[in-house]
């Protein structure tokens, strides 16, 4: 299965998030997930397999318990392949941040330069 065919599920997407906080249990993890999705304990477990199988995913066994974590080792792939399309939004980005800072000095600014509504009745 190809890494984007993974990610594109928003349930696996959304048990990646859960997992890059931390190590969770399988049974924390398909209580989250059903009730934010309304899907079973099974189907969690289909999805948990999945980003196994395809090495998004480790599992420890600790007594009865399966213990998920995130494994960075084809999210680093993927961003390997996205590099090379990131010129198409770095440049707007910094050119986002730096009409945002423009606003913010000219508020501030304008903020200054205003005086209080009260300043003149006293």
């Amino acid at each position: 299965m190809h890494a984007f065919d993974i990610l594109g599920d928003p349930v696996r997407r959304r048990i990646l998030e859960l997992l890059a906080d931390g190590q969770l249990p399988a049974g924390s993890i398909a209580a989250t997930i059903g009730d934010e999705f309304g899907i079973s304990q099974p189907a969690v477990s289909q999805h948990l397999r999945v980003l196994r199988d395809n090495g998004f995913a480790t599992v420890t066994v600790d007594g009865t318990r399966r213990l998920y974590a995130v494994d960075t080792g084809p999210l680093q792939e993927i961003d390997a392949w996205l590099d090379k399309y990131r010129k198409f939004w770095t440049n707007r980005l910094d050119a986002l941040d730096t009409e945002l800072r423009r606003g913010r000095r000219e508020a501030r600014r304008s903020a200054e330069a205003t005086p209080p509504a009260d300043a003149g009745t006293a």
